[in-house]
Order: C-alpha cells, then sequence, then structure tokens
C-alpha cells in the first residue's frame, strides 16, 4: 500500500484575469478551487494510474471538511487529523498579464494532534511505501520528517521524500528509497548551478552518496537525470508537448516512478514512467490520465551512461 503525507494542504483557488491592474478593483473571468498540496497531488496521480493510496494529513474547520470531500470526491482515501483550532488554508494563484500567488500560513497543530498522526503511521508495514512531500509548516518542528521515519524505522517500509533544502538532507542518513529535487533544489543543496546532464549527475551522485537510494531530479522541459541504486545513472529526455501547466508535474513524476517500480521492479520502466507522467500533467489543465502517460511512455527516450 502507498500512504502520502501532507502536513499543510491548501485549497488552492486559481483565478484568471483578462488583465491585473494594481490597485484597481479587478474581476475575474474564471475561477476554480481544487485540493492542492504535494502529498495530495502524489495520491491523486497514483489514482489516475491505477494505484490505490491513503494520504495522511493536517486538515482544520470548514475548508478543511471542504478539502476532504473534494479529495474523496476524486477517489483518494484519507486519513487525516482534524485540527481543534484555526482552518485549511486557502492559496490565491493569479493568472492574467502579471502572474503570481499567495500562500497563507495554515493551522497551528497542537501536540495532542500531531500525536494522533504519528499513531497512524503504526499501520506501515515492510511492504507499504510512505511518501513524504512538501515543505513543513511553521508551526511544526522541523525535523517532524526525521521524527516520522524514527517512528517507523522498526516496521521497515519504504521511504520516498519529496523535500528542499536541509529538510531533505536530514533525512538522508536513513536511507530513503527516493528523492526527488530538481536541478535548481540539488545546486542550492551543494551551492552550485546546474544546467547539464553532466552536472546534474555529478551531484546527483553526491546525494547518493550522501544515503538517498535512487536520486530522480527533474530538469522541466529538459528532461531528467536518475543515479540509481545499483550504481546506474541514465539520462532521460522529455517528449515534445504544448506546455499548459505545470503544478503538480514533479508530483506526478513521483507518482509515475512509484507506479512503474511497482509494475517492473525496474529502475528503467520505473524512470520512464516517471518522466511520462510529469509531462502528462504538464501538457494538461489536470493531472495526467493513465491513457495520457501510456501515450507519452513510447516517446520517453533514455540513455545509460553509468
Amino acid at each position: 500500500m502507498f500512504y502520502t503525507m501532507t502536513l499543510n494542504p491548501a485549497l488552492d483557488y486559481n483565478m484568471t484575469l483578462k488583465e491585473f491592474a494594481p490597485e484597481r478593483v479587478n474581476r475575474s473571468v474564471k475561477e476554480e478551487m481544487i485540493p492542492g498540496g504535494k502529498g495530495l497531488m502524489v495520491s491523486r496521480m497514483l489514482k489516475n494510474l491505477g494505484i490505490e493510496s491513503t494520504a495522511f494529513g493536517l486538515v482544520a474547520g470548514f475548508t478543511g471538511a471542504e478539502l476532504t470531500r473534494m479529495v474523496h470526491e476524486l477517489g483518494v482515501r484519507t486519513s487525516f487529523v482534524s485540527l481543534p483550532a484555526g482552518m485549511t488554508r486557502i492559496n490565491v494563484k493569479l493568472w492574467g498579464g502579471l502572474e503570481g500567488e499567495i500562500n497563507a500560513q495554515g493551522p497551528e497543530c497542537d501536540e495532542k494532534s500531531l500525536q494522533a498522526l504519528f499513531e497512524k503511521l503504526t499501520m506501515l508495514t515492510k511492504e507499504d511505501t510512505l511518501v513524504l512531500s512538501g515543505s513543513v509548516p511553521a508551526t511544526l518542528p522541523k525535523d517532524v520528517y526525521v521524527d516520522m521515519i524514527k517512528h517507523v524505522k522498526d516496521k521497515a517500509p519504504r521511504i520516498v521524500v519529496d523535500a528542499t533544502g536541509e529538510l531533505l538532507r536530514s533525512t538522508l542518513s536513513y536511507r530513503p528509497f527516493l528523492v526527488k529535487p530538481n536541478h535548481h533544489e540539488l545546486g542550492e543543496l551543494y551551492g552550485a548551478t546546474l544546467t547539464t546532464k553532466e552536472d546534474v549527475a555529478v551531484y546527483a551522485k553526491k546525494l547518493r552518496g550522501e544515503g538517498a537510494r535512487n536520486v530522480l531530479v527533474s530538469m522541466a522541459g529538459d528532461g531528467a537525470v536518475l543515479a540509481g541504486a545499483d550504481g546506474s545513472v541514465w539520462f532521460g529526455e522529455a517528449p515534445q508537448g504544448r506546455v499548459v501547466d505545470t503544478v503538480g508535474s514533479g508530483d506526478s513524476m513521483v507518482a509515475g516512478f512509484l507506479a512503474g517500480y511497482e509494475a517492473a521492479q525496474s529502475a528503467e520502466q520505473a524512470f520512464m514512467t516517471g518522466i511520462a507522467s510529469g509531462s502528462a500533467s504538464a501538457f494538461s489543465a489536470e493531472l495526467g490520465t493513465k491513457a495520457e502517460v501510456e501515450a507519452l511512455l513510447q516517446k520517453v527516450q533514455l540513455k545509460q551512461v553509468e
């Protein structure tokens, strides 16, 4: 079974304007609200690929109830902890000439609720995969991911980490099955600017050397690099297509990698499915469908360089 963790989910309120004019009343021409949060995106994409998962997380107030309803409507199982106060955040994203977003802080988490969330992790076994995805809200301890990994260590599930900076690095000594920075985030970890796959490969191997078993590095339209647990290094070319919306494409890549690995127990197949899944979501206004991923799989080009 696959489980995802989203510590600060959100209702993403997307608003499209003909043109945004500061210091004036602006009227939208299109609005939509979708459940957001990186772990939830992974669960949603796994569902699209025909794989069931359970989404863990923290919700609060009437917005938390609506987010839960929307996620269930999409067919994703949840096991959320409802906080006693506050409300799940609403993030506003604007498109219209100028683009921007306003991300809310989110509710505070009390100690009792956090312990209840940890208690849910006790159901995991060595047959399961836990995806720890996204940033940690300011109201929680910065080392909460490490604490979660320690909490399930005796259960020995596969751990996937999609985080940045020291939050990612702090988990490496626990040998996560997969980590997925993009090339900018990987460069920031080492104080380097990475522009080519050759550059990325050098530092992906460094990250693998620090403890990660598989290091998957996304490079947007330039493809991706995989430093595999078996010592291999792969370059992948992204399929050509018209980019519609890149939100969720990185999360889709994580879901695709896990789906591909589940199907074939092969890093090569996992890498191909990850690239196809990320591309399918980037080429769509929604997350990619299974049919779209399968069509793009035929166009993914891989090259093993080590």
